[in-house]
């Protein structure tokens, strides 16, 4: 078997999804985006290509070290991101080709189903809780929330006592049986943080992630020693030397985005790594439905799995939905809050390869929004 071609679709509402061809007519999907990056990827995705085009697709590892370790230049979310779409797809063919999911290929099944939570917006403690209760009814059993917009450089007691405030009304909602996470979205200064986290302890979230930017990871150490809440960080470290430094720093929990972070090899030799330092892994996903097929597959064979992020129906996919880009929703559908074990061959979905070809290219370039300070300086996003 030889690998033929390779195709990329840019697809609403911000995706980018690659299709990688066989001579046997064996096909495997893969998603390399990085979120308002995606025509930088793409190009990359196609250069590495080069590398693959005429190639047995089984080779998998050889393949990665050769995308990832077969230039003078390495690393970086644009390059980490194209060769994890590209490692998704040969995973996936390797499934359909041995005719088992992908989970099965990593030493198999190691839990029957997987939790996951689901992101819940609200500006004031009356919409937070509107929210969280609509996601109660749904059956979910964790949600995550923003811990607040652009920040001031030092928070101020308004600050402080908004965040609070929405973060009381979370748990009022969900009760003492379910959780809440908080994302800081590395908008908070490292003081800011010191501040703010052991006000929320109160509350109990489940973890408090990126409280600082990746840039600072050097300061995590710190602020594991004064938080009395579990601190989360991960989805902009793209490889094990990357999260390296965030475990040593004693994070609770480590989040791998599968297609920022070199995709299925490197996501599982991450969580091996998080592993050996008793850190969990809740596998970053606010993305399409190979990213989430993919993050799956992992956390079905993943001992040190905590929970899913996954972006069904969330307010900023406007455009097109996660289900739209595939055939059968089935293996997607909630149970209690969790998904299932998918037993279908690769990465477990099928795509709909009509509705990503219709969709190519019909949505404009998405980029993040610019925030400034009132000052007119730039605000972290």
């Amino acid at each position: 078997m030889k690998i033929t071609r390779v195709e990329t679709f840019a697809v609403p509402p911000r995706w980018l999804l690659c299709r990688v061809e066989t001579d046997d007519g064996v096909v495997g999907w893969g998603e390399p985006v990085v979120e308002g990056r995606a025509a930088t990827v793409r190009t990359a995705v196609h250069e590495l290509a080069e590398l693959l085009v005429g190639k047995d697709p089984s080779r998998i590892e050889d393949h990665w070290q050769l995308m990832t370790k077969g230039s003078f230049y390495r690393g970086g979310p644009v390059l980490s991101s194209a060769v994890a779409g590209l490692d998704q797809a040969l995973w996936d063919i390797a499934g359909k080709t041995l005719g088992v999911p992908v989970h099965v290929l990593l030493g198999g099944p190691v839990r029957d189903r997987v939790r996951a939570y689901s992101w819940v917006g609200g500006d004031d403690p009356a919409e937070v809780a509107d929210s969280v209760t609509a996601q109660v009814e749904a059956g979910f059993t964790a949600v995550k929330m923003n811990a607040s917009g652009r920040m001031n450089r030092l928070a101020t007691v308004t600050d402080l006592n908004r965040i609070v405030g929405r973060a009381e009304a979370a748990r009022e909602a969900l009760g003492p049986d379910r959780d809440f996470a908080i994302d800081f979205h590395g908008r908070f200064s490292a003081a800011n943080a010191r501040k703010v986290l052991p006000r929320l302890a109160h509350t109990n979230p489940l973890f408090a992630e990126e409280p600082v930017l990746p840039e600072y990871t050097h300061l995590l150490g710190d602020l594991v020693a004064a938080s009395p809440v579990p601190i989360a960080t991960g989805e902009r470290l793209y490889s094990r030397t990357d999260a390296l430094p965030a475990v040593q720093a004693g994070v609770a929990v480590l989040q791998p985005d599968l297609s920022h972070a070199g995709g299925i090899s490197e996501v599982r030799r991450i969580a091996a790594l998080a592993e050996t330092f008793d850190v969990q892994i809740a596998p970053h996903c606010p993305l399409g439905p190979v990213s989430l097929a993919a993050s799956l597959q992992i956390a079905f064979a993943t001992p040190n799995f905590l929970i899913q992020e996954q972006s069904i129906g969330i307010h900023y996919n406007t455009g097109a939905e996660v289900l739209d880009y595939v055939v059968d929703r089935e293996v997607f559908r909630f149970h209690e809050g969790h998904f299932n074990r998918p037993t279908a061959p690769g990465l477990g979905i099928e795509v709909d390869e009509a509705a990503v070809r219709a969709a190519n290219d019909t949505q404009p370039s998405w980029h993040s929004p610019i925030w400034r300070h009132q000052d007119g300086s730039h605000a972290e996003w």
